[in-house]
């Protein structure tokens, strides 16, 4: 690919995450979150290796309960029996310090704890029982991720920024007292963290919202304040489109700055929806900025009055499926396939061109125009299809150009 030119990448420390580097200049990391009941050991390493598979490279996991804990070393056995080194982050809000101390092979079988400092207690047991988790964060080799969420932010830190603010001359406007709230409260409690022990690259922080413009703000601002590792993402997203476009909305413009190092996409599920769905957006935002490719781009139309037919389309959505299903195996047999591009057009209009501008493409005949498609592989139109195996005879050049193309690199 030819990525974009983002600014330099603020985080200057890389933090290890089992096998995963994160920050510096890293890739941004694509992550997901499970919503199984982690007590379940086979259903929640069954989704985990579905998000994995899908292209996920951390998943996180909820930790609440001490059958929960008690799970997690038989989900990260399953999940290596199955071959599978994809890093396990632990989410924990209210008991994590309890949970981690009553079952140490759930400490040392996950590779990431999250701690919100907005619920992780109330006076001076939230101090006690952070530097717990931190201490044992040290104890076993672990990073950390300080994730604050507007929703659950400190609400006696809250208070007393309100109250300092009503005695300035000029009171600052209360979203702004709220984004410094949030901001105060992850580099504050990063700031504990590593007086305790815990490296600055051991340390990920997050303050996520649920607002596009206010996101975007305050991670500017973090940015700006300092250089620990960032994960973006904004929280409560929504559904279907509106979640999808909310998200894009707002981790394109940060990422586009060179803001955020790993990321993911708050999606609320359709009702009978896989998690993966949540994966593959977060794929393809970072795919569309140019900034990493995961899977063959196909190029297609979106229809008009010459192409009433719905081939086209049918034929767009099965080779999209089609190569995205294929990617794990493609991945390790043929290396680069992820840069190659398939355009499918409708008609005569743009579709020549289009399909010479792809690594394989093809003009499927628009209404009224005969019956016949070109197809162009590297720009040259190499044959003409017909008849009712277009679509088939489409896709095995597209399987024949990633052997032939592809399989060389491998070799």
């Amino acid at each position: 690919m030819n990525p974009v030119d983002p600014i330099a990448r603020h985080a200057t420390h890389a933090v290890r995450i089992r096998n995963l580097m994160v920050g510096g200049t890293a890739p941004v990391a694509v992550q997901s979150m499970t919503n199984t009941d982690t007590a379940d050991e086979v259903g929640t390493a069954v989704q985990i290796a579905q998000l994995h598979r899908a292209g996920s490279e951390l998943v996180r996991i909820t930790v609440n309960t001490l059958e929960a804990a008690a799970a997690v070393p038989g989900i990260r056995e399953r999940l290596d029996q199955m071959g599978l080194d994809v890093p396990l982050v632990g989410d924990f809000h209210f008991n994590g310090h309890k949970l981690l101390s009553s079952v140490p092979e759930c400490a040392q079988a996950l590779d990431k704890y999250r701690i919100n400092p907005g619920n992780v207690g109330k006076g001076q047991r939230r101090d006690t029982q952070f530097a717990q988790m931190i201490e044992l964060a040290c104890r076993y080799g672990k990073p950390v991720r300080i994730g604050v969420n507007w929703g659950s932010l400190d609400q006696d830190l809250l208070a007393r920024m309100m109250d300092t603010n009503a005695q300035r001359a000029d009171p600052w406007d209360p979203r702004r007292v709220m984004d410094e709230a949030l901001i105060a409260s992850a580099l504050d409690s990063a700031t504990r963290a590593e007086e305790l022990g815990l490296a600055a690259d051991r340390i990920i922080i997050s303050c996520k919202l649920s607002g596009v413009q206010d996101l975007i703000r305050v991670y500017r601002d973090l940015a700006r304040r300092c250089s620990y590792a960032l994960h973006l993402g904004l929280t409560e997203a929504g559904m279907g489109v509106k979640g999808i476009v909310a998200s894009t909305a707002a981790l394109a413009v940060l990422l586009q700055e060179g803001i955020g190092d790993t990321i993911r996409i708050s999606l609320t599920p359709q009702p009978g929806e896989s998690r993966t769905r949540e994966v593959e957006v977060a794929q393809e935002i970072l795919q569309s900025l140019g900034l990493r490719a995961f899977a063959p781009s196909v190029v297609a139309c979106p229809g008009c009055g010459r192409t009433t037919s719905t081939v086209f389309q049918e034929l767009a959505q099965d080779i999209q499926r089609y190569l995205r299903d294929q990617m794990p195996i493609w991945r390790a047999q043929y290396p680069g396939v992820e840069n190659m591009t398939v355009a499918v057009m409708g008609c005569v209009v743009n579709g020549p061109g289009e399909s010479r501008h792809a690594n394989v493409g093809i003009s499927l005949p628009g209404t009224g125009e005969i019956p016949v498609a070109p197809v162009y592989v590297d720009g040259e139109k190499t044959v003409t299809l017909k008849g009712e195996t277009i679509a088939a005879d489409f896709s095995r050049i597209v399987d024949d150009y990633v052997i032939r193309r592809y399989g060389q690199t491998a070799n």
